[in-house]
């Protein structure tokens, strides 16, 4: 004679928590998750909206070699040919708008330099590299270099 499971009672209880569960996952993302979620893949396609709703605020190598022609034929062949203007001087929508009332950043050369060329294990061989308070003391990086084209004057 076949017996019956004599604890089926913790089983139904674990069985009903993760119904309970289950329930509960499924209101929350019912609730959370916007309704235009995955309607172009993994994201929501109200951000594209959102995202062109936001001012301008780079303008684009484009924009600056339109007036700065003899920054662009100075950075031409440099080791700064490839850096983007904005990447330095921050963004410049606004000074294409408006060139005489709002001026790009003139970067404190000494520290956007730093940024890239701080001597650091991370990188490759090849990339120029100091060690700044060996390679300058406390001298700026435009004592020695021009920003735009940076090889030793």
């Amino acid at each position: 004679m076949k017996t019956r499971f004599k604890d089926i009672e913790h089983l139904l209880r674990l069985a009903g928590l993760f119904a309970a569960g289950a329930l509960v996952f499924v209101l929350v993302r019912a609730t959370l998750v916007p309704d235009d979620f995955g309607v172009y893949g993994h994201y929501r396609a109200g951000a594209l909206d959102d995202g062109r709703a936001k001012p301008v605020a780079y303008a684009g190598q484009a924009a600056c070699a339109d007036c700065h022609e003899d920054v662009v034929t100075m950075r031409a062949d440099s080791g700064h040919a490839k850096v983007a203007c904005e990447g330095c001087h921050g963004p410049s929508a606004r000074h294409v708008d408006a060139p005489d009332e709002h001026k790009p950043v003139r970067p404190d050369g000494r520290e956007i330099c730093a940024r890239c060329h701080a001597a650091n294990t991370g990188k490759p061989r090849w990339y120029r590299t100091v060690a700044v308070q060996d390679h300058a003391g406390d001298e700026k990086c435009v004592t020695c270099h021009q920003p735009h084209d940076p090889r030793l004057q």
